[in-house]
């Protein structure tokens, strides 16, 4: 079969022209399939790996279906939203509204961003100016319409784009809150990294018999990311991480943590090693993880530590290496942050920095991706152990220090067996972990709050070094 080009799928010049310039040419598979059924005004369920041009497969025949409606008119009542794309993140929303106005440079289509965590005030005046196309995410288009500063009635094609994160966030009941604010009849699109049960309940809801495309197995992990596992003790890990970044292949390396507490302190630490590092997590303002994002692409860092996230919207042209310093509870989000590497066709490396606590969730995630990721035990020389100590305050990471004379270079670590004590039968227990934390940055896992709500909650943090006192306690014998 001949590949097809993006002048086969009848695109606008104007659209190609900006294709071109782009150094855009052939559509992948997701697109090849995706814009022309949704040209035909099919409502669609669009399941793709991540990094396989998913945001390009909607907005193309998008803005190809809004040709008609451009207007070089200065009124806002020419401009009004036809064309709602919802994403879960604000990392997302920027990288997604980029795209926009990048394919319809040549096109008199009008199109703005609108998230959380920025003044609101900032976004109204150019709402009212009137836009095509709206990328929200939902906490801050809700903000926008009780403010009245945006209509949604002419609304035309609604996307939501990495549903799956969606539902994963909270975000069914602003869903449902907007989409019952949408005319009735509109063209609805879905796109999403994974399937799953719930995934397909919500497009039942809102699709009308959707057409359904998948490019890749579902969950499935692209074939040129190199996967690998290291074996090592929660207490080691700094140090092997600082092994690897010492690599020759670690040039840009993006490490993922669980909780931004562990992402800030690791940050830190690799500055103080002289590593050009820095963090995005929820105690920095927008302003600065989008500064820190945007010295990560340039290069001026090298090493970029965040939460998840950073595995949905971060687009990093050539990125060779992931780091997982430590792996998600959820096995999905696996998925989606070695997705970060490998895109567009490129080779890429994930690696993942396994404890014996961990092991559970590795297994889970192999369960998922239906495949044995290559494993080796991580020996870490004596004398380096001793300069690596879990960060004062910060009990879970306390917890799995080895104790006195159980170190890992006393065992070698040359087997898949969990530490003696009663510590490693309990990180070993079949059950589950009762109450089951998330696995992602709880900040970011929640729908945006107006602007002028509560700041995001900080962890408490305990003060470094001081023991509690032991207060005495006198009881006096009342007479009876």
């Amino acid at each position: 079969m001949n590949t097809i080009s993006f002048v086969d799928l009848k695109l606008a010049p104007e659209i190609l022209k900006a294709l071109v310039e782009s150094g855009y040419t052939i559509p992948t598979p997701v697109q090849a399939q995706a814009i022309p059924l949704v040209l035909e005004g099919c409502d669609l369920m669009a399941g793709a790996q991540t990094g396989t041009g998913k945001t390009a497969a909607f907005v193309l025949p998008m803005l190809q279906k809004l040709l008609p409606h451009a207007s070089s008119s200065a009124s806002p009542a020419r401009h009004p939203v036809r064309a709602l794309i919802l994403v879960p993140t604000r990392e997302l929303a920027i990288q997604v509204e980029e795209s926009v106005k990048t394919y319809a440079k040549h096109c008199k289509l009008r199109s703005l961003v609108v998230f959380g965590g920025v003044d609101i005030k900032t976004q109204t005046p150019h709402l009212k100016t009137g836009v095509e196309i709206l990328v929200a995410t939902p906490g801050r288009l809700l903000d926008h319409i009780e403010m009245k500063s945006v209509q949604l009635n002419q609304v035309q094609i609604l996307v939501l784009d990495e549903a799956d994160r969606m539902l994963d966030m909270g975000f069914m009941p602003d869903l449902k809150r907007i989409l019952a604010l949408l005319p009735k009849q509109r063209q609805n699109l879905m796109f999403s990294a994974t399937f799953s049960n719930e995934i397909k309940k919500l497009s039942a809801e809102f699709l009308t018999r959707p057409k359904l495309i998948e490019v890749a197995r579902s969950n499935a992990t692209a074939e040129n990311v190199t996967q690998k596992v290291y074996l090592v003790e929660q207490a080691d890990k700094h140090v092997l991480l600082a092994q690897l970044l010492r690599g020759s292949d670690a040039s840009q390396v993006l490490v993922f943590t669980k909780t931004k507490l562990t992402a800030g302190r690791l940050a830190k630490q690799l500055q103080k090693e002289g590593v050009a590092a820095d963090a995005i997590h929820g105690d920095k303002t927008q302003l600065e993880r989008i500064k820190a994002l945007e010295a990560f692409k340039q290069g001026t860092v090298t090493v970029l530590i965040g939460t998840d996230v950073a595995a949905r919207g971060l687009d990093i042209d050539q990125l060779p290496m992931v780091i997982n310093y430590e792996i998600p509870h959820a096995p999905e989000d696996y998925v989606h942050r070695i997705g970060r590497t490998g895109r567009a066709g490129a080779s890429g490396k994930a690696i993942s920095l396994v404890s014996p606590e961990e092991e559970k969730y590795l297994k889970e995630i192999e369960k998922l991706i239906k495949c044995e990721i290559e494993k080796e035990t991580a020996i870490v020389p004596r004398h380096a152990v001793k300069f690596e100590r879990a960060p004062r305050g910060e009990h879970q990471e306390r917890s799995h220090a080895p104790k006195a004379g159980n170190s890992p270079s006393s065992r070698g670590l040359e087997k898949l067996t969990p530490p003696r004590g009663e510590h490693a039968e309990r990180s070993h227990d079949p059950r589950p972990a009762a109450p089951k934390k998330s696995s992602h940055d709880p900040w970011f896992d929640k729908p945006y709050e107006p602007s002028s709500g509560a700041t995001p909650d900080k962890q408490p943090e305990q003060p470094a070094g001081k023991p509690k006192k032991e207060v005495a306690a006198i009881f006096v014998r009342r007479p009876s």
